[in-house]
Parts: C-alpha cells; sequence; structure tokens
C-alpha cells in the first residue's frame, strides 16, 4: 500500500512583533497540485517567531489527520527550518515548548524533511496568516457583542463559510461556517478596522484570570505560558434515554424530573464560582435545557454551537448497546476499535473530532484568557479532553462521564492545553 506523502506550507506573522498574531499552513498533495487541508487562527498577541511555530504546528497535525506518513515542509522562516532541521539550537524560552510539540508530532510520521523557501513561494500560507490577522478586529467586535449581550443566541449556522466556500479538494472542510450571531456581527461592520486587541477587555482584565486561581504558569510540566481559555465541560442532565442506557444522539428527549434538579445543581455549582463570561451550548434540547438554568443562574447569556451536538448515532438511535451489537455485529464490533468507521447511517467519532475541534477553534479566539461554560454530551466533551491531552481515540472508549458531571480542559495561547479535572459530582 503506498504511502501518503504530502506538502506542508505553513506561515505566521505579528502586527507589531509582538502585536496582534496568527498563522496560516496549507497542506497540499505530493504533486503540488491540489489543496488537502488548510489551518489558520488568531492567537492574540505573540510574536512572528511564535505564530510561525503556530504554523508549523497546525500543518503536521493537519497531515497527521490526513493520515499522511512522508511530509515535506516549505517554509520561508530560516529560524523554524534551521531549528526544526537540528542545525540551529532553540534558545528562545516561549519557543522551546513550541519547538518540542512541533517535533513530537514529526516523530509522528515515516519521515519528515525541512526546506526554507523564499516569501513569494509561500504566498497561500502568507495569505493565510494574513487572514487571520485579519480576524482580530472581527474577533474584539464579536466580543464586545457577546459582553453586551447584542449577540443572537440562534443555533442555526450560515449557509457560507467565514471566507466563502471551502477550499476544492478539502476533506476536512476547514474552511468552516461559523455560527450566525458571528456572521451577523461581521455582516454589520460598516468598514474594516486594523490594529483592534482582539483580546478585548477579558484578556486585558485581572477578572479573566482562571476560577479559585491567579492564572498562569500551566498545571503540571506542560511548559505552556499565558491566560488559557478555560472550558467547563458540564454533562447536560438525565432523559429518559439515559435511564434506558440506549444510544441517544440526534434524537431530543426533555430533561426528567431529575433531569432537571441536577441541571439546577449544577448551576448553583458555576453561580458560586463565578468569572464565567458565557454559556455555549449544544443545539439539542436537553443541553439546552442545562444550559439555560446556567446562564439564568450566573446571569450570562446563552449562544447555541452546532459543533457541539453529540454524535449521529443514525440506526442505532434509540437502541441499546446489546440490541446494536445484535444488530450489527461485525460493524458494531468495528465501530468500537475504529473511530473512522461511522454508525450504520451515522457519522464516525473521527467526523465528531473534526466538527468539535473547530468549535474548540471558534471558542479560543472568541474568548482568550475566558472561563467559558460548555454544556454538551458524552462524546463531544470526551473529545474536548482528548484534544486537551494530545491523546489518541482510546480514551473515548475508556473514561465514563455521569450526567450533570462537569470537567474542566484550558487552551493556551501558545498552543498548549491541560486538563484539571474530569467527572465531578460532588455537588449532585
Amino acid at each position: 500500500m503506498a504511502q501518503l506523502e504530502v506538502i506542508v506550507e505553513a506561515d505566521g506573522g505579528s502586527r507589531g512583533n509582538p502585536g496582534p498574531a496568527g498563522y496560516g499552513a496549507v497542506v497540499f498533495d505530493a504533486d503540488h497540485a491540489s489543496v488537502l487541508a488548510e489551518r489558520r487562527e488568531y492567537i492574540g498577541v505573540a510574536t512572528n517567531n511564535v505564530a510561525e511555530y503556530r504554523g508549523l504546528i497546525a500543518g503536521l497535525a493537519a497531515a497527521a489527520e490526513l493520515g499522511a506518513r512522508v511530509v515535506a515542509v516549505r517554509m520561508d522562516s530560516k529560524l523554524v527550518v534551521e531549528q526544526m532541521s537540528g542545525r540551529w539550537k532553540v534558545k528562545h524560552a516561549a519557543m522551546i515548548p513550541l519547538a518540542d510539540r512541533a517535533r513530537r508530532l514529526v516523530a509522528g510520521f515515516d519521515r519528515v524533511s525541512f526546506t526554507w523557501i523564499p516569501r513569494a513561494e509561500n504566498s497561500h500560507a502568507d495569505r493565510l496568516a494574513n487572514e487571520a490577522m485579519d480576524d482580530a478586529s472581527l474577533v474584539g467586535e464579536v466580543r464586545t457583542a457577546l459582553d453586551a449581550g447584542h449577540a443572537p443566541a440562534g443555533g442555526d449556522r450560515s449557509s457560507t463559510t467565514s471566507r466563502g466556500a471551502p477550499a476544492q479538494g478539502s476533506p476536512l472542510g476547514v474552511e468552516r461556517d461559523l455560527p450566525s450571531w458571528v456572521d451577523e456581527v461581521r455582516d454589520a461592520r460598516a468598514t474594516p478596522e486594523t490594529g483592534a486587541n482582539a483580546q478585548g477587555a477579558v484578556a486585558d482584565s485581572e477578572d479573566a484570570a482562571p476560577i479559585g486561581a491567579q492564572t498562569t504558569p500551566a498545571p503540571g510540566w506542560t511548559g505552556a505560558t499565558g491566560r488559557p481559555t478555560r472550558l467547563l465541560l458540564l454533562r447536560h442532565g438525565q432523559t429518559e434515554l439515559s435511564i434506558q442506557r440506549r444510544y441517544s444522539g440526534r434524537g431530543n428527549p426533555p430533561l426528567t424530573e431529575l433531569g432537571r434538579e441536577q441541571a439546577a445543581r449544577a448551576a448553583k455549582m458555576l453561580a458560586a464560582k463565578g468569572n464565567i463570561a458565557a454559556v455555549v451550548c449544544s443545539p439539542l434540547g436537553r443541553a439546552r435545557q442545562t444550559a439555560e438554568a446556567a446562564a439564568s443562574a450566573l446571569n450570562v447569556p446563552v449562544h447555541v454551537l452546532d459543533g457541539l451536538i453529540e454524535t449521529d448515532f443514525g440506526d442505532w438511535e434509540g437502541l441499546t448497546f446489546l440490541e446494536a451489537a445484535q444488530r450489527d455485529p461485525q460493524l458494531h464490533a468495528r465501530w468500537l476499535g475504529d473511530p473512522s468507521v461511522p454508525a450504520p447511517g451515522g457519522e464516525s467519532f473521527d467526523q465528531v473530532r473534526e466538527r468539535v475541534e473547530a468549535a474548540r477553534r471558534d471558542l479560543v479566539a472568541l474568548y482568550p484568557g475566558a472561563n467559558l461554560v460548555v454544556v454538551s454530551h458524552v462524546t463531544p466533551i470526551k473529545t474536548l479532553l482528548q484534544l486537551a491531552l494530545g491523546v489518541g481515540p482510546s480514551l473515548l472508549y475508556r473514561l465514563h462521564l455521569d450526567l450533570a458531571s462537569l470537567s474542566i480542559a484550558e487552551f493556551y495561547p501558545d498552543g498548549g492545553s491541560s486538563v484539571r479535572l474530569v467527572n465531578d459530582t460532588s455537588y449532585l
């Protein structure tokens, strides 16, 4: 079987060095003829070099998601190319964890080469990086609108992407739809603004410090720096299907009386913590009921994000584990061991990860340095924990999450992440 070979081109920039920064990365096929994936992200205030490393990391991660085994990295950053090739030493403290993270990604491929190219030959990644930096003023405006409570809380998503149609040949759909409340704020812009600090009031205030701590540095041995976006991951309360332990995906059972009580207790616990910027939730009713209880107690808005919806279990919806295994024994066994295998008529865990990762990027960009309550379901919450831990899909099958339980994941501006809490139910 032939190995998938790809070309990764990446770039990053900062308007001020340090200043509002962003990165861009593009994955081409081996012939440099077709775009397979694109990545771009506004990362807040950072230096050019940090943004360039973030672009490299994003490009390598995209190549890994595509299943590439051989990667040719092309960048116009002499520093990054020489350091990743081992010819120059990484000396700057902010660069060491980024270089280490890039090397860990490199170790997952069969072969990776690094080549310096002139900026003119890196125009695609450069364009994406500039688009990411252009998002600084948009992120600031959206953040201001959300804080003022002006953004609508509807769950519909725009029929167009954030920059038009998805790139041709991109199976990952990285030019993704954003929530309608983001599009409406964007459409309301009369003229483009430049030089805005998208960190906004949240990132500039000590009030944005993590709950119960004074922020930075990251816990453990991650080496992450900066103030993280902290996601308080709350699973919805009990429904009739959860009592019966049936697959409950896109169906919409309401909360039971106990489920509403669980939501109320979780809301009381969150209100006691305070310092929460917003509540974001899945569009399904059981999540929205739980989210509305929390938002009411916190006196903050609720915003619906479709990417947080539960897995589509297709034909297995409403079945027990045993019933699904008996109905489709071979497929069910494959599904349990391979995240690329979808449920019949439904979606795979890989597809869930794609949209949850897109939702995570949106939230980190819109709420830098803030605390958010994210009300969702088992699979999306496990996926966010998986992303924060940087581990494989086995976590999806081994981690247990109780109804109305709380877990906490943090995502740092330098790309680092950590998990502070898993499956707390002490308040129930």
